[in-house]
Parts: C-alpha cells; structure tokens; sequence
C-alpha cells in the first residue's frame, strides 16, 4: 500500500559530514528525520540532540522502525554498498553518499537488488540540483551555445592532507582524486553530454608517503595506496568528447572548472561541488564573458533526498537515480583500467538523463 504525507528519513553515520545533511533534512518539510545510527553510539546520540531528532541508536534499530522509508547512508566507501543492501533488505528506499560502490560487480548487485524488491537506490552528488548547474543546463538545453562538441574539467590541488585531520582514507581504496571528486565532474559531464561510450587514461603517484599537516595527528605519516592523478579522453555516445583531470598532485590549486564548447559558444559551469554559482558565456560579441546569475534552489547537501522523496510520493524516477550513478562510478572504474593496460576501454553501462528540475522547484517549499 502507497503511503501519503511526510516522508521518513533515517541516517547512517553521524560523522563530520552528517551535520551538513542534518542542517538540510531536518529543514526540508516533506521530510520527517526520525533516527540517527552510528557504530559510536555517543555519536550518535549527540547529533540526534543537536537537531531535536527523536531516534538514535544501532543500525539494526534504524531499519526496524517503520515509519522510516529512506535510509540516508553516510558510511564510509568500502561501507556504502553493504549498508545500502541491509537497508534494501529492511524494505527502505536509499540515498548513499559517493561513490555508488567501489567496482563494478557490487554496484551491480545493488541495483539489481533494488529493482527485484521495488526499492530505489539514488546517489550523491546531488549538486546538478541546485541553481548554479541547473541554470546552465538549462541554458545549453536552451541552444545559448549552439551544439555542445567538446568540454574540459580540472580539479588539481596539493591534495588534502595539508589540511584534513584524518585524510587517510582519501589516499586509499575509495578515494584519489578519482573517486573522491570525480563523481561532482563526472555526474555534470554527463548531464551535459548523456552516457559515455569509451575513455582512454593515463594515472601516476607522486609520492608513496604522505604526512597529516594539521590537527592533534599533525605530522604522522601514512601509506599511499591509490593514483593521485588522473587525466582522461571521454567519447560520449553522441559524439561529443571531454577532458578530464583530477589531481592531488598539483602545487597550483585549480577547482570547480568545467567549460563546455559549442557550435556558437563557449560556457564556464559554476563549481561542481557547490549547489550555486553563476555561469559564463564566451562569444563573439562578448569575448569576456557575459554572466548569467543563477535561478533556483541553492538549499545544500540532501536537496537530492527530498527529490527522492518526493518522487516516491508521486511515482516518478528520481533525478539522481542509481543508474546514472552507476554509469558514473563505470567511467571511474574505466578510466583506472584505461591507465593499468594502456589503452582505451569501452563503457558498457547507460542511463537516460532525467529532465531539469522546474526553475522555481526549491526542496524548502512542502509540496506532500
């Protein structure tokens, strides 16, 4: 039986990233956050009063409360698929933070999982959502730079050991530049250009070491296990192709830039980490530039569970659905490949793009 009304959220993980959730769910109005669980228990007990929520506890109380119908997972990488399953096999529907899983096989799994029990799996990010890259998108949809031909996206930095206290495990398995902020890059691309059909990379490692630079763990030293650069040719299926690069490698810090080239024009996209930003036109007549100010939600981190839940209320698939996510987390898996053998690999998966959200769509304003 179809439910009405508030949608009910729980939360898996309350560490430094569920407080930029929580700040959003616990605001939206079709959402009703009933429960927060971690491994720390104190943990979890302390976000749960900071935001007035009534529930905290284990996981296994989490998904035995029935009046929560997405389970948010904010666990760590290698977690996220095994999280997602126990939450599918409880009968939630679930938001999980990026990536979508960490190869192939289990994403799979879990997509296939979720279509057999009639469940929903959407995944972060869920900035294309917010104002700055809709306004662009829609813009491109719109023709402002004629037929969208190629594009180039940078993300190059020193890395974010400098200054994370426990950045670990953004130098292992699940993180790199690849998998920590590719999927903000990638999942834009895609949205511009549709599904890719092949990539062909290159990766390297500058160092094997590295050292904490800040907080109480400041000068410890921990293993590198993964590329920390990657760069990259995307063919997409209709034709189009990208650049890419995602770098810790980088002593010039260069973020958020992603241009996409036209038969008229040239776009500069706002920053594919943040929910806001202005877009730039380049064009004959206006060769530096015209701002275009962006229109719609700048609401943060959890826009995309209230577009599902609003979605399950209504029947309708969500924007940030898992299959897109999937074929996300297949570009990165082949792009790694792409660099191992030296030579091009094909992207078996798809996806059908979802349409924009309304311009005046905002996930503060209840609409169950």
């Amino acid at each position: 039986m179809s439910r009405a009304g508030r949608v009910g959220v729980g939360v898996i993980g309350a560490g430094v990233i569920s407080s930029q959730y929580l700040d959003n769910l616990t605001v939206f109005p079709d959402l009703e956050v009933l429960f927060v669980a971690d491994i720390d228990l104190d943990r979890a007990s302390a976000q749960a009063a900071k935001y007035g929520i009534p529930g905290s506890g284990t996981v296994a109380e989490l998904l035995a409360n029935p009046d929560i119908e997405i389970v948010v997972n904010l666990t760590i990488p290698a977690a996220h698929v095994e999280v997602a399953l126990q939450a599918l096999a409880a009968g939630k529907n679930v938001w999980t933070e990026k990536p979508f899983a960490l190869d192939r096989e289990s994403g799979r799994k879990l997509l296939d999982e979720a279509d057999r029990l009639g469940l929903r799996v959407a995944t972060a990010p869920d900035t294309f959502l917010g104002a700055g890259l809709q306004t662009a998108l829609r813009l491109m949809a719109e023709g402002a730079i004629g037929t969208p031909l190629t594009a180039l996206a940078l993300m190059q930095s020193p890395g974010p050991d400098s200054w994370h206290p426990n950045p670990e495990f953004l130098f292992q398995e699940g993180g790199g530049p690849l998998f920590d902020i590719g999927p903000y890059y990638l999942t834009t691309l895609v949205q511009a250009f549709g599904p890719v059909r092949r990539v062909t990379a290159a990766q390297s490692t500058s160092r094997a070491v590295r050292v904490i630079g800040s907080g109480p763990r400041a000068g410890t030293q921990f293993d590198v296990t993964v590329p920390s650069h990657h760069s990259a040719l995307l063919d997409f299926e209709n034709g189009a192709s990208a650049q890419v690069i995602f770098s810790f490698e980088s002593h010039r810090k260069r973020t958020g830039f992603i241009e996409v080239s036209g038969t008229k024009a040239t776009i500069e996209l706002p920053d594919p980490n943040n929910f806001d930003g202005d877009s730039v036109i380049f064009d004959e007549a206006n060769e530096d530039g015209k701002t275009v100010e962006a229109v719609g939600s700048i609401s943060s981190r959890g826009t995309g569970v209230a577009e599902l839940a609003q979605s399950i209320r209504a029947g309708r698939p969500e924007r940030a659905a898992g299959a897109q996510a999937f074929h996300v987390l297949d570009i990165m898996v082949s792009i790694s490949e792409s660099a191992r053998l030296g030579e091009s690999v094909p992207i078996t998966s798809s996806f059908t793009k979802a349409p924009p959200v309304p311009e005046g769509w905002d996930p503060k304003v209840a609409t169950l």
